[in-house]
C-alpha cells in the first residue's frame, strides 16, 4: 500500500456534472484543482453506469430560450456534434476529455473519500484535509487544500466535517410552502435503476431469475406506462426507497429495483400482452441513481416561494427552470401518479448564499446537496442545473483561493467580481449585464455590413388550422406599428388579435393585455391580412400576440425560423395533481406549447422597422435573450459577399484578446442521451467560418480565424499586442442560418 499527500488550491469531491463543472471553472481561472470521483467514469447519474438524461432549465422544451451556457452549454454542443444518437459511452468520453483538457486539474478516479479532518467549534468549522482510498491501486491519498467543494450528491464530506444539514421534508409552516407536508419527516425521493433493450432480429426467450418480482401482484401494471420498446429514462418511475434511508439502505434498494426490472421484463416478454418475441435485454443498471439525501444549510435556504415567484437575488449566480418535481414516497408501488409538477412562469434564480455552508467556513456545495428546502430541491436537483451551480461554486472557490477569503466574505465584499467573472467566462446570470470596465468593446462605436431591420417570415410550407388560440412572440424595439398575417379563410369572418406584454424579461408567456383588435377577413386563400395595432413600450421588450381561435381561419407556417420570434399553441389548462381537484394552479408555460412550431414559425410581416438586431446589441451587456434577442443579425448572408461587424474607437486602443459569443439558439432543447434526436449535429445559427481583422495603417489584417466552428464562445489571444482604432469580425459562412448572428464581442488589452 502506498500513501500520498496531494496539495492543491481546491479539492472537489464528486465527479458528477456539478463536480466536473466546478473543477473546470476553477482550473480555467488558474487554480490548481484535485477532482476526486469514486467511480471509474465521470458524470454521476448521467454516466454510462446509470444513464439518466441531463435535464435542465429547458424542461424538455417547456421553457423558452432557457438552455444552459457556460461549461454545461459547451458539453451539450460537443456531445451534440460527436454523439447525436446519445451513446452513453461517448458521453463519458466527452466529459473525460473536457476534464483532461485542463492542465490545472489532477483527476483521481476510483477514489472513495471516507475521512475528513476538520476542527473548530460547531459554528465555526474548517476542513483541513480529506482522505480517500483509490480502489484497485491500493493507494491511500490525503488531499490538502484551502477550499473544499462537496459535489458528492450524498454530502458525505460536509457531513464528516460537521456541516449543518437536513434529510427529509420540512414542515409546511417553516417556509410557508403549500407543497410541503403539515409535519416534518425524514421522507426523501427514492432511487432508480434503468434497463435498455434491443431487437435481436430473431426470437429470444427470457427465463426470469428466482428473485424477479411478479409485478402482476403489484399495482404497477395498472398505474404505470409499460411498453415493450421503451428504454432507460422512459422508465423513470422505477423508483423506490423514499421511505427508507437511501444511503444506509442502498443495497436493499438496489435488490428491490433489480427484482422489479427483471419482473417487468418477464411481464413484457412472457405475458403475451406485448409484441416482444424478438426483444432482448441489452443492459441493466447495477447502481441505484439516488435522487435525494443530505441537503446542507447555507446562509440562505432556497424555498418553493422563491421558485414560483422567480425571486431575484442580489447574489444570483445560477438559474434553473425544471418544474418542482416531487414523487410519492412509495415510488413505483404508489397508486398515485409517479410525479407531480409545478412550473414557474419562466426560469428562476439561485443565490450564492445557498452554495456555501453556514458553519464550515471553507466548504462550498454544488449539485443536489445545496441549501434548498425539500420542495425547492424538487427542481434544483436536475443535472444541467447542478452543472451551472457547479460552475458558480467553482468560480467562487477560485476567487476565494486567489483572495484568501472564505465564501461568506466573498459574498459580502466581492460579489460583483464573482458575478462578472461568471459572465466573462460565458456562464449566464439571467438579467445581469456585463459591466466589465476593462472590456474595451464597451466604449466602441458599432457598424455593420448590413442589419436585419425588416422582421418577416413569409415562405409558407403548410397551413395550421386556427382551432385554438395561437401565440406569436416577437421583439418590439422601439415600437410595433401593424402586422400582416398570412391567412386562409373558408368564409367571410373576423380575425381577433390581442397584444400582451410578458411581465418579466426572462418570461415568454402572456402577462398583461395591452390592446385588442378585430379585423375583417374575406373568403379566400393565401391572404395577407393587415392588422392595425400600435404599441410603444417604455423600454424595448417582447410582445405576445394572441390570435384567437376561429374554425373558419387557418394560418400558414414556414420552415425558415427567425431568432427572437416564437410561436405557440394554447392547450387545455394542465393538471398539476389530481389531489388539488378544481384548484389547479395556473401554469402558462405548459399551457402555451411551442412543440408544434419547432423551427416552423407562423408566417407574418411587421409593417414597421425594428432595431432589435442592431449592431450595438453586441455591446449592450447581454449575451443571451432577455426582453428581446440582444444580438446583431445581418440582413442576409451570401457566399460572394461576407457580412462583417466593426468596432470603432475614437482613439487607438491596445488589443491582445478578443472574445466572441455566437448565436447557438438557446431555445433549442438538447439532451445527452436518447430523449429525442435533432436533424442537425451543429446548431444551424452558429457561425461556421469567420475572420478577426484589425486595421493596421489603413489595411485590414487578419489576426485570427475560425474554420468549421461549432462553439458558442471563442477566445482569440493574439501573438502580440496590436494598437488600432478599428476591429471587425467577418462572417463567411454559418452552419445553416441565412444570416450572420453574434451575441457579444469583448476586447481586452
Amino acid at each position: 500500500m502506498r500513501q500520498e499527500v496531494i496539495i492543491s488550491d481546491i479539492t472537489v469531491v464528486g465527479g458528477g456534472l456539478a463536480g466536473v463543472s466546478a473543477a473546470v471553472a476553477a482550473a480555467r481561472l488558474g487554480r490548481s484543482v484535485s477532482l476526486i470521483q469514486n467511480r471509474p467514469v465521470l458524470g454521476g447519474n448521467s454516466s454510462s453506469e446509470v444513464r439518466v438524461w441531463v435535464c435542465g432549465a429547458t424542461a424538455h422544451g417547456t421553457n423558452r430560450y432557457a438552455r444552459e451556457t457556460g461549461i454545461m452549454g459547451e458539453l451539450f454542443l460537443e456531445n451534440q456534434y460527436r454523439n447525436i444518437d446519445g451513446n452513453p459511452y461517448i458521453w463519458d468520453m466527452v466529459l473525460l476529455e473536457t476534464v483532461r483538457a485542463e492542465p490545472n486539474i489532477r483527476l483521481f478516479l476510483n477514489t472513495d473519500v471516507h475521512e475528513v479532518e476538520a476542527d473548530g467549534d460547531t459554528d465555526n468549522r474548517v476542513i483541513r484535509s480529506v482522505t480517500g482510498w483509490m480502489m484497485g491501486s491500493e493507494q491511500r491519498i490525503r488531499f490538502e487544500s484551502g477550499m473544499f467543494l462537496d459535489c458528492s450528491g450524498d454530502g458525505l464530506v460536509g457531513f464528516l466535517a460537521g456541516a449543518k444539514h437536513r434529510i427529509g421534508r420540512e414542515a409546511r409552516e417553516e417556509y410557508n410552502e403549500d407543497w410541503a407536508p403539515p409535519v416534518a419527516d425524514d421522507i426523501t425521493l427514492g432511487s432508480t435503476m434503468f434497463f435498455y433493450t434491443k431487437d435481436a432480429g430473431h426470437q429470444v426467450k427470457f427465463i426470469p431469475p428466482s428473485f424477479a418480482k411478479d409485478i402482476t401482484k403489484t399495482t404497477i401494471p395498472m398505474t404505470r406506462v409499460i411498453r415493450s420498446g421503451d428504454n432507460g429514462c422512459a422508465y423513470w418511475w422505477i423508483e423506490w426507497g423514499g421511505e427508507m434511508d437511501t444511503v444506509l439502505d442502498n443495497e436493499r434498494i438496489r435488490d428491490e429495483l433489480w427484482a422489479v426490472i427483471y419482473g417487468l421484463w418477464d411481464y413484457i416478454k412472457n405475458s403475451g400482452n406485448f409484441n416482444a418475441n424478438n426483444m432482448t435485454l441489452e443492459w441493466v443498471g447495477s447502481i441505484p441513481g439516488k435522487r435525494e439525501y443530505r441537503r446542507f444549510i447555507g446562509d440562505y435556504m432556497l424555498n418553493q416561494n422563491d421558485i414560483v415567484a422567480q425571486r431575484e437575488f442580489e447574489d444570483g449566480v445560477a438559474f434553473g427552470g425544471w418544474s418542482i418535481d416531487l414523487h410519492p414516497p412509495q415510488g413505483m408501488y404508489s397508486t398515485e401518479s409517479g410525479s407531480k409538477h409545478l412550473h414557474a412562469d419562466g426560469v428562476y434564480h439561485i443565490p450564492f448564499r445557498s452554495l456555501y455552508s453556514v458553519n464550515v467556513n471553507n466548504l462550498i456545495m454544488a449539485g443536489r446537496n445545496i441549501s434548498a428546502s425539500h420542495v425547492a430541491f424538487g427542481t434544483t436537483r436536475v443535472m444541467a442545473t447542478c452543472a451551472v451551480i457547479g460552475e458558480a461554486a467553482g468560480t467562487g472557490a477560485a476567487l476565494c483561493a486567489e483572495k484568501g477569503v472564505v465564501p461568506r466574505e466573498l459574498y459580502q465584499t466581492h460579489l460583483r467580481e464573482l458575478q462578472q467573472t461568471l459572465l466573462h467566462q460565458g456562464a449566464s446570470i439571467i438579467g445581469l449585464r456585463n459591466d466589465d470596465v476593462t472590456d474595451l468593446a464597451r466604449s466602441a462605436k458599432l457598424k455593420a455590413s448590413s442589419t436585419l431591420t425588416q422582421l418577416v417570415v413569409e415562405k409558407p410550407i403548410e397551413t395550421y388550422p386556427l382551432a385554438s388560440d395561437t401565440g406569436l412572440l416577437l421583439p418590439v424595439d422601439p415600437e410595433l406599428n401593424g402586422i400582416a398575417l398570412f391567412v386562409d379563410a373558408a368564409e367571410n369572418t373576423t380575425l381577433e388579435l390581442e397584444l400582451w406584454d410578458t411581465g418579466r424579461g426572462e418570461n415568454y408567456v402572456p402577462h398583461t393585455k395591452q390592446l385588442a383588435t378585430l379585423t375583417p377577413v374575406t373568403k379566400g386563400t393565401g391572404q395577407h391580412v393587415i392588422v392595425n395595432l400600435h404599441w410603444k413600450p417604455t423600454t424595448p421588450q417582447n410582445a405576445f400576440l394572441v390570435v384567437k381561435a376561429n374554425e373558419r381561419l387557418a394560418l400558414h407556417l414556414s420552415d425558415e425560423s427567425q431568432f427572437g420570434v416564437l410561436s405557440f399553441a394554447k392547450g387545455p389548462r394542465p393538471v398539476v395533481s389530481p389531489d388539488l381537484g378544481d384548484h389547479q394552479p395556473s401554469q402558462p408555460v405548459v399551457q402555451w406549447n411551442m412543440r408544434p412550431f419547432n423551427r416552423k414559425p407562423i408566417c407574418f410581416r411587421l409593417l414597421s422597422p425594428t432595431q432589435a438586431y442592431a449592431a450595438d446589441k453586441v455591446i449592450d451587456g447581454y449575451h443571451r435573450p432577455f426582453a428581446g434577442p440582444h444580438l446583431w443579425s445581418s440582413a442576409s448572408l451570401r457566399k460572394d459577399s461576407p457580412e462583417w461587424l466593426e468596432l470603432n474607437w475614437p482613439a487607438p486602443v491596445s488589443i491582445r484578446t478578443v472574445h466572441i459569443t455566437f448565436n447557438d439558439d438557446v431555445n433549442e432543447d438538447l439532451i445527452n442521451l436518447h430523449h429525442h434526436r435533432t436533424t442537425f449535429e451543429v446548431i444551424p445559427e452558429l457561425v461556421k467560418d469567420y475572420l478577426v481583422q484589425i486595421d493596421v495603417d489603413g489595411e485590414w489584417i487578419t489576426v485570427a480565424e475560425g474554420r468549421d466552428n461549432r462553439k458558442r464562445r471563442v477566445v482569440h489571444s493574439l501573438e502580440r499586442l496590436v494598437t488600432s482604432n478599428r476591429l471587425r469580425v467577418v462572417v463567411e459562412a454559418t452552419n445553416g442560418c441565412p444570416r450572420a448572428e453574434i451575441f457579444e464581442i469583448r476586447v481586452y488589452e
